[in-house]
């Protein structure tokens, strides 16, 4: 055995034998239990980042550990290819975007298989393929075929420099989450899946889902944003009908105006006689579009001169464009009630508009004006100056409004979500083509299955702003597929979240080229246990479930639900702050990694944090986790040096510590099932320790085989974290014939802790003196006597009188001594 640890060589000979076994590629099995373990596929920017490290170190601890579990394990890995970085980066290098990603796959490829993830390459995929992105073309042609892909006229947020259309979700407090410019709003005809028809399903199979954090779910039902109110209609002079949505009808008499969006019609139609409101209007098209950033913006509008009548009391009402009121969202239009809303509060005292207080808390004797002269109450109680509803509950007038405004065909109750349709086209080049084609005498035509996929041109120059395909005759010309007369393909994109939405499906049949999904998948799916950031919660995340029912309801799966217990693991930070290239903190992974070795990264990724707590890079900490790796190695190699024993019996000495060491199994082995990995290291440093005593004690059959025991079960505990060193050491001593990545998981030896005797640490006045062993099951007294007549406590006391002795049953006994 080599006398120094050369982490180069060891890992070298590790993968190579992994390879060579194809030990981590698998295929359906039916005895054994499945587990398909998955981190999110990361953006081929070409270099491997520490949240990548991190995200990717804890998939494969967890595959290598169920593996070893005796599990059928599936670990994939691909890469989210489609995108506009690749424009950006193609256009400043001078390289087609295809050439620049292809290159960094190979390279992060290669990064990857440097840090021994345990995964079936086989499988892997990269979504700019064709054979990968040709079956989401034939899948959105079933969808619109069934009406759940469709093209319309639609308000979008629309970023200025990318030159595309983002999704809500993709704007970021009014900024485009990609390259923080602010977002305008245009009217563009677009392409949308009809994610609302699923939201009631949505919504609902958050509850069946208790492996997710409680916070991802809370975030999903949030955006989903389910509303019990009521649709109130309000006639407006010279306009004809403005609908509205409220969950608060108990104060529909107090409104005091109507607030429309600046996109909307009632708006548009005001502006054209009116130069105030066409003004304000172009100001509201770059305004931010977030709804954190509407509701802490200045609260401002125009009246457009139109008035409605309230439906009840026939009261004229001001219609205002304000900018806090969003078209995407319920109708493009509110009904204010400034006394019971903070919002309308605001606005009305910029515009000295009406505050009507309709509904006092339960109990209240002053005047109701009083309750609302600096801010609006917005609680529910008991209705006032409200006519016929005067007393009423808020609850017991919401449906007596709503029954009121019902019979004079003013309204109704309604649910209303926060959740829009998926806006899926974008007007860039890199990325799938939308599988349509514009026929004059047609319409829109899907393309047939025989011509998928539509294949991108991967040559293509890049040029500054808007989508590159418009200007290739060879792609945007064609024959319609139902006239054969000229038509022009759609050069719009999808998404790239479309690509991300159904890849952990493909990679249990990427091998079938004659239909998008197979029988596999009903073995494999849903993921056992998904990894990836926070971040993703109501952006791939949500898509991702949809998608699953998608694919679920064209019967090419069984799953509802595509993830069954999801880990969001914490950042990266050092200094206090996530890494960047922009803060110049970043640590390069591949210099660690040549400098360390990769076990040293992955031992530090894992004991540093617990997996879902941010983690603080520590250069110290990095060269600590090395430390223990050649301080194992040390052990390992003084375990070698020495004679094996035959197999036997544990002399008194040796058993007791035989029970330390199968407590520490307890606790690693549990803290394995909580994915506590941290603790884990903990007490393997604590098991390392142990063996340690046991390499320096005099040599006897009895420590040997202790020593033995305890390596072949450290080694095993750390096998899923440091991959590489134990597979070489597990060789070097000579344990079972297989390697260890197919050694079975070790089990607690539970007699071995149901100990005779238990061992106590002893302090005098607070500092560890000595150690002494008694009866597992003696009472107190026998305790204090026993520390009491220790030579060393003896010693220590010097004779001092002892005042009391705390005992803490079975860790450790204090003496506390006068002038101590």
């Amino acid at each position: 055995m080599d006398d120094r640890y050369s982490p180069i060589d060891v890992e070298r000979e590790a993968q190579a034998f992994w390879a060579q076994a194809r030990s981590f590629e698998v295929t359906e099995d039916d005895a054994r239990p499945k587990f398909y373990c998955l981190s999110m596929f990361p953006y081929p920017s070409g270099r491997l980042h520490m949240g990548h490290v991190r995200n990717y170190t804890l998939g494969d601890v967890i595959s290598r550990w169920r593996r070893m579990q005796g599990m059928n394990v599936l670990q994939p890995m691909g890469w989210d290819a489609f995108g506009l970085p690749a424009e950006g980066a193609a256009e400043r290098n001078g390289v087609p975007p295809a050439q620049w990603t292809y290159d960094n796959i190979s390279a992060m490829r290669d990064q990857l298989k440097r840090l021994g993830l345990a995964y079936d390459w086989r499988r892997e995929i990269a979504t700019c393929r064709p054979e990968y992105y040709r079956w989401e073309q034939w899948l959105f042609t079933r969808l619109y075929r069934k009406g759940l892909a469709y093209r319309a006229t639609a308000p979008v947020n629309w970023c200025p420099k990318d030159q595309t259309v983002l999704a809500n979700e993709q704007v970021v407090d009014g900024r485009c989450w990609r390259c923080d410019t602010l977002v305008e709003r245009r009217e563009i005809r677009q392409w949308f899946l009809r994610i609302t028809a699923y939201a009631d399903e949505l919504l609902a199979g958050l509850d069946a889902l208790p492996g997710w954090p409680e916070r991802v779910a809370t975030m999903q039902r949030n955006w989903i944003g389910r509303s019990e109110g009521a649709e109130i209609r309000f006639a407006v002079e010279g306009y004809g009908t403005l609908t509205v949505f409220t969950t608060r009808p108990d104060t529909l008499m107090g409104v005091t105006y109507l607030a429309v969006a600046a996109e909307h019609p009632l708006a548009v139609a005001a502006s054209a006689g009116c130069p105030e409101v066409a003004r304000f209007r172009e100001e509201c098209r770059v305004m931010q579009t977030a709804e954190a950033a509407v509701e802490t913006m200045e609260k401002r509008g125009v009246d457009t001169g139109r008035r409605a009548i309230h439906p009840l009391t026939g009261r004229t009402l001001p219609v205002y464009a304000a900018n806090f009121v969003l078209m995407g969202y319920g109708e493009g239009a509110v009904m204010a009630v400034p006394a019971h809303d903070e919002r309308d509060f605001a606005f009305a005292q910029r515009y000295a508009l009406p505050v009507v207080p309709v509904v006092v808390p339960e109990g209240y004797q002053g005047h109701a004006g009083d309750l609302v002269r600096d801010a609006a109450y917005t609680g529910p109680g008991r209705l006032v100056d409200s006519g016929p509803f005067t007393g009423l509950t808020s609850e017991a007038a919401r449906a007596r409004i709503v029954e009121a405004l019902a019979k004079i065909g003013a309204g109704a109750p309604r649910v209303q979500l926060r959740l829009r349709d998926w806006g899926v086209s974008r007007q860039r080049y890199w990325g799938t083509p939308i599988p349509m084609i514009h026929c004059k005498a047609c319409g829109v035509v899907p393309v047939p299955d025989q011509d998928l996929p539509v294949r991108l041109p991967e040559d293509v120059v890049i040029t500054q702003g808007g989508s590159a395909l418009a200007v290739r005759a060879d792609f945007v010309n064609v024959s319609c597929p139902q006239c054969g007369g000229a038509a022009r393909r759609e050069t719009d994109t999808f998404d790239t979240f479309m690509e991300s939405s159904w890849y952990y499906a493909r990679y249990c049949c990427y091998d079938n080229d004659r239909e998008m999904l197979d029988a596999r998948v009903r073995h494999w799916l849903p993921v056992d246990q998904y990894i990836g950031g926070i971040e993703h919660a109501i952006l791939h995340l949500l898509y991702a479930r949809f998608f699953n029912k998608l694919l679920r309801d064209e019967g090419l799966l069984g799953n509802d639900e595509p993830f069954t217990r999801l880990l969001t693991q914490g950042m990266v930070l050092k200094d206090g702050t996530k890494m960047s290239k922009s803060k110049g903190n970043t640590v390069d992974p591949q210099a660690l990694i040549a400098q360390y070795g990769a076990d040293t990264a992955r031992l530090f990724i894992i004991f540093a944090a617990p997996p879902e707590q941010s983690l603080e890079w520590s250069d110290e900490a990095v060269a600590g986790a090395h430390r223990f790796l050649r301080r194992l190695w040390g052990i390992a190699r003084g375990a070698a040096q020495r004679p094996r024993p035959a197999d036997g019996d544990y002399d008194e000495v040796h058993r007791l510590l035989r029970a330390d060491i199968q407590a520490l199994l307890d606790q690693a082995l549990r803290d394995y099932e909580r994915y506590h990995f941290n603790t884990v290291v903990a007490a393997c440093m604590s098991l390392a320790n142990i063996l340690q005593r046991l390499l320096d004690e005099p040599v006897s059959d009895s420590g040997m085989r202790l020593l033995y025991e305890g390596l072949g079960l450290l080694l095993r505990l750390l096998a899923p974290i440091v991959p590489h060193i134990t597979h070489r050491l597990w060789q070097e001593l000579g344990f079972a014939p297989e390697a260890i990545v197919d050694a079975p998981w070790p089990a607690v030896d539970v007699e071995a802790l149901k100990r005779a005797t238990m061992r106590l640490v002893v302090q005098v006045n607070g500092k560890r003196r000595s150690e002494i062993t008694v009866a597992a099951d003696c009472d107190r007294a026998t305790i204090e006597a026993a520390a009491l007549g220790d030579e060393a406590v003896a010693r220590h006391l010097a004779g001092r009188p002892v005042v009391k002795v705390v005992v803490v049953p079975g860790r450790l006994v204090n003496i506390v001594s006068a002038n101590g």
